[in-house]
């Protein structure tokens, strides 16, 4: 057998063995080893284990990610996912549909320091989705915004996906941290649209919310004044240059620290549990970065993604219709694949054929890690809605998915903006 015919037999392996059930970073550990080892030896493939273990555990960047969940677990923990919503109710909530935005501009605070989708629609379907149905909110609108909003995360720094596609191809964090800030603020503005046009069309599907005072407004502010700070904090330090995003991610876990002994909120036990939390979810990632490391290593010497680039290059089409179809390819595989598996398994294959193809890293990343996180919301996967239907058990899965529709398309509009308009995703960076 050729070494590409290995290669194609060994990608088959691994689809195989992740329809079995088997953790996607152990799958593709053992096929890229075997695969490894059939194309060289099986001495050549044990150095070149040792070795990637190595260079692992070993990267500066890889320390990022502890830190920051560090920092998400202890803001967790402390009930600030609940002072950020209701900052957001109070300003927002006496419009039609304002409860329904409170909880887009909520999860995009909480996405700031919780860098998880899944976590921020756990919390946002604990705290809003119990206010939204109290005020009569249409249940497709009030769990589409809450399934919407957790996707945010990917894009607002400090974002899991974002450390892990620089990992992977060895672009600097902090420039794809800063690319993330306007896509977000943008995303966040048309979901709002979204729930606006909705409220238009059917007043009933979003009532009013009591109003607030000005007093209680600030009231309001004063209760997640330090989160929004810190969050000023770490992402005006990585953008100006003061700390690099692992010295970021220990400023956070420490202010976060800070900031829960000075609410009262501090304890060991809650400290206890976020470690323990951070090291799981940390060995998680850990285990699937690892595993994707030797995969990409006999997926390199099987020569498939020379060839891929041979043959897309050699295409007599414009380069935008290849990528179209790249994210094509990632809003499909989002069906049956979640996201981190999706990053791990094709950015290694894509990334070369875009970098071939002229495109900028950071923002190939941008629209990678977009398409990722729409898969989020979309059936039959979607696993922030089934996150969130694990805390709203009576409602129909469907319905949630029903509640996703309309920020699903706006999400398209979203990426079709950033292909036009790179400066959406690039001007920061290079600023």
């Amino acid at each position: 057998m050729t070494p590409i015919e290995i290669g194609l037999l060994g990608t088959a392996a691994l689809f195989l063995l992740i329809l079995l059930r088997m953790p996607i970073g152990f799958a593709m550990g053992v096929v890229g080893f075997a695969g490894f080892t059939w194309l060289t030896s099986l001495k050549a493939a044990t150095v070149k284990l040792g070795v990637i273990a190595h260079d692992a555990a070993t990267n500066y960047a890889i320390g990022t990610i502890p830190l920051f969940l560090l920092m998400a677990h202890i803001l967790f923990a402390s009930g600030f996912g609940k002072d950020l919503y209701d900052l957001a109710a109070k300003w927002l909530g006496q419009m039609r549909g304002g409860l329904a935005m409170a909880t887009i501009g909520a999860s995009s605070g909480f996405a700031a320091v919780n860098a998880s989708s899944l976590a921020t629609t756990a919390t946002m379907g604990l705290v809003a989705l119990p206010e939204m149905r109290k005020h009569n909110y249409d249940v497709s609108l009030a769990c589409g915004s809450v399934a919407a909003g957790g996707t945010i995360g990917s894009l607002i720094p400090p974002s899991g996906m974002f450390i892990i596609y620089g990992i992977l191809t060895e672009t600097s964090i902090g420039a794809l941290f800063t690319a993330g800030i306007l896509p977000g603020i943008l995303l966040a503005l048309m979901y709002m649209t979204v729930i606006w046009i909705i409220c238009r069309r059917n007043p009933a599907a979003g009532p009013c919310g009591p109003r607030t005072t000005w007093k209680e407004k600030a009231q309001s502010f004063g209760r997640s004044g330090e989160v929004v700070l810190l969050i000023i904090l770490v992402i005006g330090g990585i953008m100006g240059g003061i700390f690099t995003p692992t010295e970021a991610g220990a400023v956070g876990a420490f202010g976060a620290v800070i900031i829960a002994a000075a609410r009262g909120r501090f304890s060991w036990v809650m400290l206890k549990r976020s470690v323990y939390d951070t090291m799981k979810t940390t060995g998680m990632i850990f285990g699937i970065l690892f595993g994707a490391f030797v995969f990409n290593s006999f997926i390199t010497v099987s020569t498939i993604p020379v060839r891929v680039v041979d043959f897309v290059t050699g295409l007599e089409v414009a380069r935008i219709w290849i990528l179209l179809a790249i994210l094509a390819v990632y809003f499909f595989l989002g069906m049956v694949l979640d996201g981190s598996a999706m990053m791990t398994l094709t950015v290694p294959l894509f990334f070369p054929v875009a970098m071939s193809l002229g495109f900028d890293p950071i923002l190939f990343g941008v629209l990678v890690i977009r398409m990722t996180e729409i898969a989020l919301i979309t059936p039959p996967v979607g696993m922030n809605v089934f996150v969130l239907s694990g805390v709203a058990r009576d409602i129909p899965v469907g319905k949630m998915f029903k509640g996703t529709a309309p920020f699903v398309c706006a999400d398209v509009i979203h990426v079709a903006l950033i292909l036009i308009f790179p400066a959406i995703a690039l001007w920061l960076p290079y600023l």
